[in-house]
């Protein structure tokens, strides 16, 4: 069976969050199960510098206004087909956003441009590889099915197609003046189509047309069908109904290896936890923290901002310097920013804090932290606390999405019966976050059943062999159907 993936980014060639990693990942633990996937992605200049052996497979001018490549190569163990469209992908910044942080003007035609291409590949344009399914994730390809429903290629075949939402609050909402630019008919402007208040909406379309809706957790995919998690969508997602299922992530296990990261001041597995010690001292050296290994160290790398509930964290400071050492890694918010800086500088040799991404740093704050803290008020599937997880740092999440999914909480029957792996709270509020801190500090202090957590957790499958089996179901199910 073959599958045309389609996404705005790739791990390792472009990422700006999770999203890249699932699309990086799914090829290889797909192979396998007999599941061919090629994922199509922009011709970012990051892209096209791994690329090799590329091969000019399509070319097209007056596309989306200008001219275009469609290259077929291979980046590592990634087959590709990228979209070099230089008036569209060649500029500075990230995917999405020039240098000043505000959004690329043309974003609708750039993604649109990206869409088109996806249904035509689906449709046949490349001989040496037609697709069964075409897999579209997020917005920025959620016109895949729009294309395929309002502007096929005359005498195609139609591949079923999965939409797959990672974060529901991004939905790609654009001006409807454009819909004769992304090359759409009048007719498709219409409620069952891609109209969205008065907009063109791009995830609209998708959860509309596709055949399959996937999110990435069991929790989210009930979550989003309420009014509070739905961002307007709901009303939609539950009259999809059977359509809408959640497939948990998993990580790169061989990223992700304690027992081989060369991140870390000491490896370390199950057999050989102690070690885990020398990464505790080598994080507080690098956070400028007190080296104290009674206190519990709390670990944060993510982004800062209100729907990751670090506000909430900013706020509970008192009582998590009260009780225990934080080193934090992460940037966003410039309130935020400002909040963690100040309370370093308030609580010295208490709290530590770097701005910004630091790939080594958030392995060595897996590997050291005794607690990883993931307090969202809102989060569709997580991988901070899958990595947390394998490494023996113990997860604290707040109830939601795929961290209720992930985290068994150490609950008095829990750890009686020795399943928990971490500490959960709800609802998401600083008292209640304040108390999970507690309660994780209080536990600390007894070695075995905080052994025992750490030990659960790294134990657990946090692998992408469950994950793949469910999809490459979901894509037999629906070429049966088809």
């Amino acid at each position: 069976m073959r599958v045309l993936s389609v996404a705005s980014e790739i791990f390792p060639l472009i990422k700006t969050g999770g999203l890249a990693d699932v699309v990086g990942a799914l090829p290889g633990a797909l192979a396998p199960l007999g599941i061919e996937m090629r994922c199509l992605v922009p011709g970012y200049p990051a892209v096209l510098a791994t690329l090799a052996d590329a091969e000019v497979v399509h070319r097209e001018t007056g596309f989306f206004g200008g001219e275009m490549r469609l290259l077929a190569a291979r980046a590592g163990a990634l087959d590709l087909f990228v979209l070099d469209a230089p008036h569209l992908f060649h500029r500075p910044g990230n995917p999405y956003t020039a240098a000043d942080g505000k959004d690329f003007s043309d974003n609708a035609l750039r993604f649109g441009a990206l869409a088109r291409v996806g249904a035509s590949i689906g449709q046949g344009l490349i001989a040496a590889f037609v697709p069964d399914i075409v897999h579209a994730h997020d917005w920025q390809a959620g016109l895949v099915p729009a294309y395929l429903r309002y502007a096929p290629a005359a005498g195609t075949a139609r591949p079923a197609t999965v939409t797959t939402v990672h974060n529901l609050a991004f939905q790609g909402q654009f001006d409807k003046a454009l819909l004769a630019d992304l090359g759409l008919p009048p007719e498709s402007f219409a409620i069952d189509g891609v109209e969205y208040y008065g907009t063109i909406g791009f995830l609209k379309a998708a959860l509309q047309l596709s055949d399959r809706i996937t999110t990435v957790s069991p929790t989210y995919a009930l979550e989003i069908r309420g009014s509070e998690a739905g961002m307007g969508l709901d009303g939609l997602l539950r009259a999809r109904g059977d359509a809408v299922s959640g497939i948990l992530n998993g990580i790169d296990t061989a990223v992700w290896d304690p027992a081989s990261d060369a991140f870390l001041a000491a490896r370390y597995d199950t057999h050989h936890l102690a070690a885990r010690a020398r990464n505790k001292a080598a994080l507080q050296q690098r956070m400028d923290l007190d080296v104290d290994p009674r206190l519990p160290l709390f670990g944060v790398v993510s982004r800062l901002s209100w729907q990751k509930g670090l506000d909430l964290l900013a706020e509970a400071m008192p009582t998590l310097a009260g009780n225990g050492q934080l080193a934090l890694l992460g940037s966003g918010d410039e309130v935020l920013e400002a909040r963690y800086t100040t309370a370093a500088q308030t609580h010295p040799g208490g709290v530590g804090c770097v701005l910004g991404y630091d790939e080594e740093l958030a392995h060595l704050i897996q590997a050291g932290a005794d607690v990883l803290l993931v307090p969202s008020r809102f989060e569709p599937c997580g991988l901070t606390q899958l990595c947390a997880l394998r490494y023996g740092a113990v997860p604290l999440v707040a109830r939601v999405g795929g961290l209720n999914d992930t985290v068994i909480d150490a609950s008095t029957m829990a750890l009686q019966a020795g399943v928990a792996t971490g500490f959960q709270f709800a609802p998401v509020t600083t008292p209640m976050l304040e108390a999970a801190l507690l309660r994780a500090a209080a536990l600390y202090r007894e070695r075995a059943p905080w052994m025992r957590l750490q030990l659960n957790g790294m134990r657990t499958d946090v692998s992408w062999d469950q994950p793949a089996r469910k999809y490459a179901e979901l894509y037999r199910g629906l070429a049966r159907a088809g």
